[in-house]
């Protein structure tokens, strides 16, 4: 334990146990193993309570395990398959140690001397493990660098690489990520020793700047982003920009950060504008409503619309870079835009964000938690609030498409399966029951001597109600997507009196099932196929049918793996799983089933 504080208050170690990164375990050796530790990929430091060592040697122990897999030691993606683990194992460690010596890191033992017999071969642990093939009979001399045994791997499982190892809660860079972050921190702490101000804490952190104030000003004399001003912080730092590829300014809504690139040159007014802009993209929502879209097109789209409101009211001046704007796209939402972008790749891709070329400058989703709810909630709460406040005390002028959206922020949106029947309701009216005494009511068996009529469906009323349905049964359509999309049209169907509908089964080819009632779609179709995705055929059958109505509308269930020149001549609409798009701009009505 006394080990294990050294390790919590080390400025670059400490970070990582802090942040629960890695787990100390202890564990069962036999009496008399000189081993002290080892590690599992999952960061898991497993510890022989047997073994006795003083606390600055346990905490070089375990500075030793955690740099194995801060350093992608570990991870399959940055180790060939097929090499030997053992001799692996040796190079890890000799160059975690030639790491720790360099840090000047307590407690190293006196094996760091035999360091010098690889002279140029330090330089990563690939060119020592090739040095090690080429001089195996040496390295039984160079396995004392382990810290569990002159056999055994300290990298505990490590075979385990070798298979398609995922960590149980971390992504496999995850370790490599945390110390970075740990090792910028500890820089930033060794400048603000030495008196150089560091623009993420410290003493820069309180310099009053040209994009603070900006900022301030939102706060204070804008209520529509005043909350949303609030809430993000500004981030100058030309490095952090630099190495992120950040030429103007991005926000990151997970981390509730504005970048803003001091490096280019933005005067007071441009400021106010690239802030806005951010402040928007947040309380919009775009991150959320991008749902399986191109991320730099949508990007790109949201920024025609946010750049073209920011005009109109006037807020700041647009930047020389970086900023869409065209006067033809005004009044168009950010799906409609994408859809023009997508029908035009070669040059939509060559538009630049204020990020940069081919870079959304939306960082984040939003749906890290802010108390009880999401951050994304938390903006689009701080953004309706900010209007009606805004709109009471008169502070000026909002185009009515962005009034028009931010209170649709407040609306539910209507579910999947409401729309799917309203789609019904556009091409199947009620049908008008016939009374016939043909059949008399069962009701009138205590007044057996009146007769009274029956209502019924006559078989005229019902003739041509009907629909085509084709299904992509290809191997990208899971049977439990099919099957959701099939239960919801067959009770549509049967709500909407539809005795029969025609459908298409589709893959590489069509097969034809002919036409169905709505009990047989929904529980006894064999669903065929499973093969290649091709559409169109089954699309043509349908519409080139001498059986099937020349105004029958065409219901398409499909996860959007399809080909991208799909012509449907006649009403249809698309039923596709949540987060999917279609490869192409639809004509027809588009519903997201979850």
């Amino acid at each position: 334990m006394a080990g294990r504080e050294i390790i919590e208050n080390h400025a670059l170690f400490g970070p990582l146990v802090n942040g629960r990164d890695f787990y100390f375990r202890p564990i069962e050796c036999a009496k008399g193993f000189p081993g002290a530790a080892c590690v599992t990929p999952h960061g898991n430091i497993k510890y022989n309570k047997t073994a006795h060592r003083e606390p600055h040697e346990w905490a070089y122990i375990f500075a030793h395990l955690m740099l194995h897999l801060c350093l992608g030691q570990a991870n399959p993606d940055h180790v060939s398959k097929g090499v030997d683990i053992r001799i692996w194992n040796v190079a890890c460690d000799i160059f975690v140690t030639k790491f720790l010596h360099d840090v000047k890191f307590p407690g190293e033992p006196d094996i760091v001397v035999r360091l010098d017999d690889f002279k140029g071969s330090l330089r990563n642990e690939k060119t020592i493990y090739e040095y090690l093939c080429e001089h195996r009979e040496e390295i039984d001399q160079y396995t004392c660098f382990s810290v569990f045994g002159a056999d055994k791997c300290d990298i505990d499982e490590l075979d385990t690489i070798w298979d398609e190892f995922t960590y149980r809660w971390q992504s496999r860079d995850h370790f490599e990520k945390s110390f970075s972050r740990a090792l910028q921190g500890s820089v930033r702490k060794v400048l603000r020793t030495a008196g150089t101000p560091s623009s993420d804490e410290g003493p820069a952190e309180n310099v009053d700047t040209e994009a603070k104030r900006a900022a301030l000003w939102f706060i204070n004399s804008y209520p529509l982003l005043g909350g949303l001003a609030a809430h993000f912080k500004v981030k100058e730092d030309a490095l952090f920009c630099m190495r992120n590829e950040i030429s103007i300014a991005a926000i990151d809504i997970d981390a509730g950060e504005i970048y803003v690139n001091p490096a280019a040159g933005l005067k007071p007014d441009e400021l106010k504008f690239v802030l806005a802009h951010e402040y928007l993209h947040a309380g919009l929502g775009h991150a959320r409503r991008r749902t399986g879209r191109d991320p730099e097109l949508w990007n790109v789209a949201c920024d025609f619309v946010i750049n073209s409101w920011l005009t109109e009211m006037h807020i700041g001046t647009q930047p020389q870079n970086g900023t869409l704007y065209d006067e033809s796209l005004a009044g168009m939402s950010a799906e409609e835009i994408y859809d023009e972008l997508v029908r035009n790749l070669r040059v939509s891709r060559k538009l630049q964000t204020l990020r940069g070329y081919g870079k959304g400058d939306i960082i984040g989703k939003g749906d890290v938690m802010v108390g009880t709810v999401t951050l994304d909630e938390y903006c689009k709460s701080a953004l309706m609030q900010g209007l009606e406040y805004h709109l009471t005390s008169s502070r000026g002028r909002i185009p009515a498409g962005l009034i028009e959206e931010i209170r649709a922020l407040a609306m539910p949106p209507i579910p999947w399966d409401v729309e799917l029947a309203k789609w019904f309701d556009d091409y199947f009216a009620p049908v008008e029951k016939v009374r016939t005494y043909a059949r008399p009511s069962r009701r009138q068996a205590s007044t057996p001597d009146i007769p009274r009529p029956r209502y019924y469906l006559s078989e005229s009323a019902t003739d041509g109600r009907t629909f085509g349905v084709v299904i992509d049964t290809s191997g990208s359509m899971s049977a439990h997507d099919i099957g959701i999309a099939l239960g919801a049209i067959a009770s549509y169907a049967d709500a909407k009196d539809v005795p029969k509908m025609r459908v298409v089964f589709c893959d590489a080819e069509a097969y034809d099932a002919g036409y169905l009632s709505p009990e047989d779609v929904a529980g006894r179709v064999e669903v065929k196929g499973r093969g290649g995705t091709v559409l169109q055929p089954g699309v043509d059958l349908l519409e080139t049918s001498k059986t099937f109505p020349k105004d029958g509308p065409i219901l398409i269930i499909t996860d959007g793996e399809i080909e991208n020149d799909l012509v449907v001549k006649r009403s249809h609409a698309f039923l596709i799983p949540k987060g999917k798009r279609l490869p192409f701009r639809p004509k027809g009505k588009v519903f997201y089933y979850d």
